[in-house]
């Protein structure tokens, strides 16, 4: 870390994807980042304005590339700082000659991952929310994690947040002027905790909303019943791949696999489990034990076997496994058959209906366990604000929820996840 009071070093990077591509964009940030890019490129185009220029090593003049040229004054800028990028040819020779020659230009260094986000954070231009939401863009694999991170690097629950603060400050305002001005101390403006109470009721929605954890890890989707029910086979059709071990000896699954997938779109993690029965094999024992851990960790549970022996659980699919084999009429439960490929179809559209009851709305900001444990505070000191008949506690209570809002968003206290939440970016970003 820089000293403080101290001019951070200007930092470089490869932004754009490992070459070979067919475009590599390196970017420059820092105050010296201008005077470099003069140094490589010659003179420099307008602020916001792109231009073809040469590329030169700056110590020997060689012709390093032909390369497109963009200059951006801060804090006008994605960092807040000087910006330069030299937008070359994708080769790997290339960017490797071009990141050499800028290692020769005094006072630069190359950026550590997630260095340009941090200095964009630091200089005011995202706030914490935005930072983690591009944390997780950048991670996305399915269009879900990808629409919901973009509802948060678009500054979604930071202008949420703004009308909260807003609201809060015109609260703490009235309550400091109450204990100042007023004569009766022990008097509360019934408006004054009527606005406490709303506040709180807006956060208490938020808070009823389904997280982005599910969306980013995957909604575990368990198969279970008794042995050779077809639990693998299923498991195997509907991830279009061989997974698990299919076998017409009881008892082949021993451990739990899990096979992430999208499924139209929404992660899932598929979950092979032992077949439930009583055994005296140890290792079997053990697989038995598992696959109810599993049953009760599930978000959605497909139950192959007799629907009597079903176990409880809110979200559950009855499914009439070897349909093709021993059809039962009328079938108790969805026919499915991996053999003919009869009812997967409809069962993964029942999958996905009760998997996206569990998943933010399409476009909607979802938060994550960090803002729902601080915004639970501010719920909380609210709601006892709403019920507080001593005018200094209640002062106090308003200043614990602003303070969790400051935490949210990055504007204090927040020291201690920065380091982690950064080094999740690539380099470059």
């Amino acid at each position: 870390m820089e000293k403080v009071g101290s001019t951070p070093p200007t930092i470089f990077a490869l932004s754009s994807g490992s070459p070979p591509a067919g475009i590599a964009v390196i970017r420059i940030s820092g105050s010296r980042a201008h005077e470099a890019g003069r140094l490589l490129a010659g003179n420099l185009p307008a602020a916001r304005m792109a231009v073809v220029r040469e590329i030169r090593n700056p110590v020997s003049s060689e012709l390093l590339d032909e390369a497109l040229v963009l200059r951006f004054d801060g804090p006008a800028s994605a960092t807040g700082e000087d910006v330069v990028e030299l937008h070359c040819h994708g080769g790997r020779a290339v960017v490797d000659a071009v990141v050499e020659a800028l290692c020769r230009v005094p006072g630069l260094r190359e950026a550590v991952p997630g260095e340009f986000t941090r200095r964009a954070f630091e200089n005011g231009r995202v706030d914490l929310t935005e930072a983690e939401g591009l944390a997780d863009l950048l991670e996305a694999e399915t269009q879900s994690q990808r629409r919901a991170a973009l509802a948060v690097v678009e500054g979604g629950l930071r202008k949420q947040i703004a009308e909260w603060q807003d609201r809060l400050l015109a609260l703490s305002a009235m309550a400091e002027r109450a204990i100042d001005y007023d004569d009766n101390d022990e008097a509360v403006d019934p408006m004054l905790t009527d606005g406490c109470r709303l506040l709180a009721a807006d956060l208490a929605t938020w808070l009823d909303q389904p997280r982005v954890e599910p969306l980013k890890q995957g909604l575990r989707v368990v198969v279970a019943g008794p042995p050779n029910a077809g639990k693998s086979s299923l498991i195997n059709a509907l991830a279009g791949e061989d997974r698990a071990i299919v076998a017409s000896v009881p008892g082949t699954t021993r451990d739990v696999i899990e096979v992430p997938l999208s499924l139209d779109g929404v992660p899932i993690v598929l979950t092979d489990t032992a077949g439930l029965r009583e055994s005296s094999d140890p290792v079997e024992t053990i697989g038995i034990a598992k696959a109810e851990q599993m049953l009760a960790a599930a978000d959605v549970l497909l139950w192959l076997g007799d629907p009597n022996l079903a176990p409880d659980h809110k979200r559950k699919i009855l499914v009439a496994s070897k349909s093709d084999l021993a059809p039962v009429e009328p079938p108790i439960g969805l026919p499915v058959s991996t053999h003919t490929g009869q009812g997967l179809d409809r069962l993964k559209m029942e999958v996905l209906k009760l998997a996206r009851a569990l998943l933010p709305g399409e476009d909607a900001v979802a938060l994550n366990r960090r803002q729902a444990s601080l915004l639970a505070r501010a719920h909380n000191s609210l709601r006892e604000a709403g019920e507080q008949r001593d005018l200094p506690i209640l002062a106090e209570d308003l200043r614990d929820a602003r303070a969790a809002f400051q935490q949210i968003t990055g504007q204090s206290g927040v020291e201690n996840v920065l380091d982690q939440l950064f080094g999740r970016f690539c380099l470059g970003k």
